[in-house]
């Protein structure tokens, strides 16, 4: 099943997608909701971000040759021994098809970073290898975008990694997915400039769900970015990054570099 937040009369609505037909619904797709006897069309709408998120977490660093690229992968510099999670801040969501709006003052190493999306559908403390995915609602893509003059220079990443309209997300929550199954492609200007196995993971999703519910409660709609794997090319001012999993999706963004 898939699910889209849409733009519906000044409102942003929540509805089930079937093929291009936009099913809306009432109540919470997390528990409760009906479906509205109304269809509306894809090509019609204008989509939201899929879930707008509790908590925003994201995997650091958590495939090897994009480990490599950052010299986490040699021996003065080793990978993290286990799963290591950070934070995103909301503010910075946009949902497919907004453009990324590079600030003037930023560098010319802006970098995009396509990942796989965890959706959290239900409270969850304390999982374990057997039950850790029953926690999981379904997956979306993310896109990472990143300056990394800032991300070396700042203390956080307060403006590397959160800077307004830097994390693309959508087109929309995917439930029906084999992780193993999926390969991630990110394309450029409709040029391929990577593709991997979206699960071939230093840490995989169970490890990361497993370690962070040990000391914090994950609830409905959290989201869980799962890393990325290789380098970027810099993005520059009307570039294209078009991000696709295999079984969820193309979550597409154009790139605006403001003027000074």
């Amino acid at each position: 099943m898939r699910w889209i937040r849409f733009h519906d009369d000044g409102a942003v609505r929540t509805a089930i997608l079937e093929g291009s037909t936009v099913r809306p619904v009432r109540g919470d797709m997390f528990s409760d909701y009906e479906i509205e006897d109304r269809c509306l069309d894809l090509a019609d709408v204008r989509l939201d971000v899929p879930v707008f998120p509790r908590t925003f977490y994201a995997a650091g660093f958590n495939y090897q040759a994009h480990a490599a690229s950052a010299g986490l992968a040699s021996p003065d510099r080793p990978a993290p021994k286990e799963a290591n999670i950070g934070y995103r801040a909301t503010n910075a969501l946009i949902a497919h098809e907004e453009p990324i709006i590079v600030p003037p003052d930023a560098t010319d190493k802006v970098n995009y970073e396509g990942e796989i999306v965890v959706v959290i559908g239900r409270k969850a403390k304390n999982l374990d290898r057997d039950n850790a995915l029953s926690a999981v609602f379904g997956y979306t893509i993310g896109n990472d975008v990143s300056e990394r003059t800032w991300q070396k220079t700042d203390s956080t990443f307060w403006r590397a990694k959160n800077t307004d309209t830097f994390k693309p997300m959508g087109p929309w929550i995917e439930t029906d997915v084999v992780l193993d199954d999926l390969e991630t492609v990110v394309r450029l200007n409709g040029e391929e400039q990577i593709r991997f196995a979206t699960n071939d993971m230093i840490f995989g999703i169970v490890d990361y769900l497993v370690r962070m519910t040990r000391y914090l409660t994950l609830y409905p709609g959290d989201v869980v970015w799962m890393g990325t794997e290789g380098t970027s090319p810099n993005l520059l001012d009307g570039d294209v990054v078009e991000i696709e999993i295999s079984g969820i999706g193309t979550l597409r963004n154009p790139v605006v570099r403001q003027a000074g």
